[in-house]
């Protein structure tokens, strides 16, 4: 059950805050939060993780569906291993989100800007603390 919960609110979280942004924001318009720090700026990525790749939708399409099925067996066959179970389902409701994305637009909506830093997503962020987490929990032995 904790899995389906973690999926559904990260999922829905980054479903509704894209659909929000795009309908606030202009393509590569931008909105300051904190000055110099944080903003929100709406950008399609159509690549992976810093715009790599470019325009390989199918790919990205492919391989998302591969990893949502690997990521569902690894958490169906970890369930007495709570940590792992939450690192793969933060992963999977990120994996989701943006192969959403793919399907529907052909692009990932992006809009969390650091400045510093690529324009990201929720669905990025939780791959991306779920993968760290995962990596720590592996890394001391506890899968």
């Amino acid at each position: 059950m904790l899995p389906l919960l973690i999926v559904f609110f990260i999922l829905s979280l980054d479903q509704i805050s894209k659909f929000f942004i795009s309908a606030k924001l202009q393509l590569e318009q931008s909105l300051p939060l904190v000055k110099g720090v944080v903003g929100l700026t709406l950008v399609h990525n159509r690549g992976a993780a810093f715009g790599i790749l470019r325009n390989q939708v199918y790919l990205f399409i492919i391989a998302g569906v591969a990893a949502i099925v690997l990521i569902y067996f690894g958490i169906k066959s970890n369930k007495g291993n709570k940590s792992y179970v939450i690192c793969l389902s933060l992963i999977l409701a990120g994996a989701l989100g943006n192969l959403i994305d793919r399907l529907r637009f052909g692009y990932v909506i992006d809009f969390i800007n650091f400045y510093i830093w690529p324009v990201f997503n929720v669905a990025d962020s939780a791959i991306t603390i779920g993968a760290i987490f995962l990596a720590w929990i592996i890394f001391r032995g506890k899968v």
